[in-house]
């Protein structure tokens, strides 16, 4: 009965239009309090949702890409990507997708990385005969890269709920990174394989090349310094998170000088705010996490789905992309993830599915969801750089969505792309 009612508030909440972290911290509330349960557990685990000791590394991270994205990396890496492929046909189309790939390294964010490069590239496109509705809708897609490429918010919060090391999950999403970037590619190839009237970049001189490297390479070096740091042993990804913000403010400081303190103490305003809102999302989803547990729901709904699948690995992984593409579209994707990892977890664990791989899938599922409506924050952050309405881009968006399908599939079902090289 207690867990009916969690599930009955929470759906009615969201449906009346409450933020959904509100909507999972009160409906955990009230089911708390209806087991009679002492209202101190609540104030217990809301502390100790917040004082997981990698979380320290969000703010840093958010900080890091802040900085980086406020000191106009995204003109150099787009400049650098034009040098090496933008005299080729279609070039454009690969400069997006490569810089969406460089500089969700760099932010860790689908919406920042629409933001910073839909600016720049979908204007570029447009007047080299793209659509504005292709430049659009590829941007949107590819920004959803910076969820799956590391670092990414998403490993950091969906690693201690599977009791996996956020540094194997780092290293899992590079492939499947490049796995959806290259299917973008050839999506937008293909869109463009009869248009005409697309132009190609004039072929830049191997001067050019270098110069574009040298100006773009701090920006490049953050990755590079976050995640050889990591692998070599010699920081942990929390201690990770803070250098990259050190290393943001010494680049856009000291090295572009693109950033006045002025600015920077605007960038530290930003990121505390956007810090607030992804801690209040994780404290009340991990009430709502405690409150599926205690009162049954959590396990009746993993057994009832160990159950229904039986032993096939491939119809509990087709279930989890269907949870979690619905759940893109509603929800964000940490409070997904405190919803669903305590409830697929055992079950994928019963079926001897790794659980690095899982947690790959579920965030490629809600990188997906950044473009798919009503939610869609990507949709929204496009539509505000270009003017475009909300119906025009989600429908521009639809050959690219399936491209990004397609390569959900290809790393559901061949998990070496993911954990291969783990291993």
């Amino acid at each position: 009965m207690t867990g009916m009612t969690l599930i009955g508030v929470f759906v009615l909440l969201l449906v009346s239009g409450i933020p959904v972290s509100l909507c999972l911290g009160i409906s955990a509330v009230i089911s708390v309090l209806q087991m009679h349960l002492p209202a101190m557990t609540l104030a217990i685990n809301s502390n100790a949702a917040l004082s997981k000791a990698v979380l320290e590394a969000i703010p840093f991270f958010i900080l890091g890409g802040n900085i980086m994205e406020r000191s106009g990396i995204s003109g150099k890496l787009i400049k650098l990507a034009s040098a090496l492929v933008g005299h080729v046909k279609g070039g454009l189309i690969i400069v997006c997708v490569l810089c969406a790939c460089f500089f969700a390294a760099i932010s860790g964010s689908g919406p920042a990385t629409v933001a910073a490069l839909g600016t720049i590239i979908i204007p570029a496109m447009v007047s080299c005969g793209y659509s504005k509705e292709t430049a659009t809708g590829l941007t949107a897609t590819a920004g959803g890269i910076g969820l799956i490429i590391p670092p990414s918010i998403s490993y950091v919060v969906i690693a201690p709920l599977a009791s996996i090391s956020t540094g194997d999950l780092f290293l899992a999403g590079v492939f499947p990174g490049i796995t959806m970037g290259i299917a973008l590619i050839v999506a937008g190839l293909w869109l463009n394989r009869k248009n005409g009237t697309v132009k190609v970049l004039e072929k830049a001189s191997r001067a050019e090349r270098i110069a574009s490297f040298k100006d773009a390479v701090w920006g490049l070096m953050m990755p590079v310094i976050i995640l050889g740091g990591i692998y070599g042993g010699i920081f942990t990804a929390t201690e990770a998170a803070a250098v990259s913000a050190v290393y943001g403010i010494a680049v856009g400081t000291l090295i572009y000088r693109s950033l006045s303190w002025k600015e920077m103490f605007e960038v530290f305003v930003i990121s505390a705010r956007q810090t607030a809102v992804v801690m209040l999302i994780i404290m009340c989803a991990n009430l709502f996490a405690y409150a599926l547990t205690v009162t049954g729901v959590c396990t009746a709904a993993s057994n009832f789905l160990l159950n229904f699948v039986g032993s096939s690995k491939f119809l509990f992984l087709l279930i989890v992309n269907i949870l979690f593409l619905i759940a893109g579209m509603l929800v964000d994707g940490n409070s997904a993830y405190y919803i669903f990892v305590p409830i697929l977890l055992p079950v994928a664990l019963r079926l001897g599915i790794d659980p690095v791989h899982l947690c790959v899938v579920m965030v490629m599922n809600i990188a997906i969801g950044l473009i798919t409506p009503p939610v869609g924050a990507n949709l929204y952050t496009a539509c505000g750089i270009t003017g475009l309405s909300f119906s025009k881009v989600a429908k521009a968006c639809g050959p690219f969505l399936i491209a990004s399908l397609i390569a959900l599939i290809l790393v559901t079902y061949i998990p070496q792309i993911s954990i291969g090289i783990l291993h």
